[in-house]
């Protein structure tokens, strides 16, 4: 799919328009996609604050589409397991940078040559305005060739 597309259907998904995750850039090779979210009363918790919850769902599901996106039709690719870490409380518009390297690529395929499972582990900050890091996300993604 092109990544234009892609963008704008991921931006018009309820769960992401409906807490103001938006999708910002997602690069010609699926390379690198930007998100953020913007604070407001309906994503922000008791304390004024950015929800929990509402930061860790703007980084769910990306790495895995990502990785569907670049790998293609040959794999398997699910999330497995995700962990967030919270730094500070996130204020303002908050923005989370994905990033799959080359060589993460590399060692994907080569794991996966004979069919058997890889659990490639990612992990992000979700930085505020000032760019000082509110939250730490870990993702480990389940990727298998098909048979």
């Amino acid at each position: 799919m092109k990544p234009n597309l892609f963008k704008l259907l991921l931006n018009i998904y309820p769960p992401y328009w409906g807490t103001g995750i938006l999708i910002k850039k997602i690069a010609p090779d699926y390379k690198k996609i930007i998100v953020t979210m913007k604070q407001t009363w309906y994503n922000g918790n008791y304390v004024k604050t950015h929800f929990g919850g509402s930061l860790f769902a703007m980084t769910d599901p990306f790495y895995m589409l990502m990785l569907i996106q670049i790998l293609g039709k040959n794999y398997l690719v699910w999330d497995k397991t995700a962990r967030i870490e919270f730094i500070k409380p996130g204020k303002g518009t908050v923005t989370a940078e994905f990033i799959i390297t080359e060589s993460q690529i590399k060692k994907i395929i080569e794991n996966t040559a004979n069919g058997e499972k890889y659990l490639p582990e990612f992990s992000l900050p979700i930085k505020d305005q000032k760019g000082d890091t509110v939250a730490i996300v870990s993702k480990t993604i389940y990727v298998r060739k098909k048979k």
